[in-house]
């Protein structure tokens, strides 16, 4: 697993630990070191607890980048069952970098859609590390068109760096695809959940962004341009990458204060990339207790408040009057 410059302690306890527990095994003259385990292992939990409560923007973004972190493919094998992957634009595009397809929830069938960055170095290319062309977008409105035609709840899984800014996807219309599915979205009739699972970046992540509630795992991050490109266009200085990340107010916590988002959800100790069957399991519980609430409304009523929730966020009061 990669190390992050914060969780090093962490690592050398974690060490420290494992050794001790090997020892207990190996040699019986070691005596019974239990005790002393169940110390560390107390001292770990609340060194972690320590760090991960309190990270900085810049190291929060660290954590939603992690290789390790779970994509929207581990998530639809742990949450979900029976997924059934559907892929093309119907014009002429694949857009590997958008994962999509039907599948079961609580026996409740769902349309689920996501971006997915790529494990190895094979798949991170194939999928353009997660970064689409404007076939990825317009396959995902094709399939939200779809959901809506049968009447299937659509969720959305957010984590890409961004739209792909190549050439060729400009030449395509990719700003045209990121905005016929803004339009289209906020007048889908059936219920939309988002949620950030990683990274969710400028109008590559806007495009699957427009839900009844939008959701961010606890360690996530959603923004309109990354540190790096913050920090380039104000100071010319991508060395400044960490002032940048807390001007962008990037984190879950930042946003839900804001109103862009609606809840958090919480990640395992030390981050869902330590522990992808708890993250898993955590978002199965913010789903169903989402997807009990939207379905109870009818289809103008979800459209209607949907309108309205996002034509309020940035509104701001004074205080005056």
């Amino acid at each position: 697993m990669q190390i992050l410059d914060f969780e090093r302690d962490i690592l050398a306890l974690e060490n420290q630990i494992q050794d001790l527990v090997s020892l207990s095994h190996m040699y019986d003259s070691v005596g019974d070191i239990t005790h002393e385990i169940a110390k560390l292992k107390k001292k770990l939990r609340h060194m972690k607890h320590e760090v991960f409560s309190n990270l900085k923007g810049w190291q929060k973004t660290q954590v939603a980048r992690h290789p390790d972190r779970p994509y929207t493919l581990d998530y639809i094998q742990r949450i979900f069952t029976g997924f059934q992957e559907l892929h093309g634009d119907r014009r002429g595009g694949y857009g590997p970098s958008v994962v999509a397809g039907l599948a079961k929830f609580d026996d409740q069938s769902l349309m689920v859609i996501g971006h997915q960055k790529g494990r190895d170095t094979e798949e991170k290319i194939r999928r353009n590390f997660g970064m689409s062309h404007p076939a990825g977008y317009r396959k995902a409105l094709r399939l939200m068109k779809l959901a809506e035609k049968f009447d299937v709840p659509v969720l959305t899984l957010i984590d890409t760096p961004g739209a792909y800014p190549g050439i060729d996807a400009e030449e395509k219309g990719q700003s045209e695809a990121i905005a016929t599915n803004l339009f289209s979205m906020i007048n889908l009739k059936v219920p939309i959940i988002v949620v950030v699972i990683g990274e969710g970046g400028s109008g590559g992540a806007l495009a699957l962004g427009v839900g009844d509630r939008v959701l961010m795992l606890e360690h996530s991050v959603y923004s309109v341009i990354s540190p790096e490109g913050c920090a380039s266009i104000l100071w010319d200085d991508k060395e400044k990458v960490k002032q940048a990340a807390e001007a962008l107010c990037l984190t879950a916590t930042h946003l839900l204060e804001m109103k862009v988002i609606d809840e958090i959800v919480r990640e395992p100790l030390g981050g869902a990339h330590r522990n992808h069957r708890q993250a898993a399991l955590s978002l199965r519980k913010a789903i169903r207790a989402n997807l009990k609430t939207l379905i109870n409304y009818s289809p103008e009523e979800l459209v209607e408040k949907r309108y309205k929730k996002f034509r309020s966020i940035g509104v701001f009061s004074n205080g005056e009057g």
